[in-house]
Parts: structure tokens; C-alpha cells; sequence
């Protein structure tokens, strides 16, 4: 499954949105520390729209999250065993 509607994508944009959420950051202010419109980041996180590797990584730091922390169980669980 590919594009946005792949399972391990919508994890990921999950937790960036519950990360968002915890700090009690709104959209339109993620927006402005993004340099995007809030309709940008709703459509991010309702799936609409997929983001790349920079942008997530912009994300992340707007909301002071590691890129790691943001990535799928399957995935994060996957890059442990190749490190090790």
C-alpha cells in the first residue's frame, strides 16, 4: 500500500498531530512556526495532503520531537534490530 493512505503514513501523522495536541499547540500556530497556512496542516493530518522527509523533520522541531519519536512502532522497531 503506497500514498497516503498506507497504514505505517497515517501512524506517523497520528502521532505528530497527538504530539501537537499534548502541547497544546493549535494548527494555525504550528502554521506560523511552519511558515504554512493552517488549511496546510489540516490537510496534513487529515491525510490530504503527504509531507516529506524535510518537512516532517521541520515538524518535529516546531514541536520539540524527535523525528525517531514520530515514527511508526513497526518502523522505530525495525531500525533498533538493524542498529544493533
Amino acid at each position: 500500500m503506497s500514498g497516503a493512505r498506507d497504514p505505517l503514513y497515517i501512524e506517523f501523522i497520528a502521532r505528530l498531530r497527538n504530539a501537537r495536541k499534548r502541547r497544546d499547540i493549535s494548527q494555525q500556530q504550528l502554521g506560523e512556526a511552519l511558515g504554512k497556512d493552517q488549511t496546510f496542516i489540516s490537510k496534513v493530518e487529515t491525510c490530504e495532503r503527504r509531507i516529506d522527509v524535510i518537512e516532517a523533520a521541520r515538524w518535529c522541531a516546531a514541536l520539540d520531537i524527535r523525528l525517531e519519536d514520530a515514527l511508526p512502532s513497526e518502523v522505530s522497531k525495525k531500525n533498533q534490530k538493524e542498529e544493533k
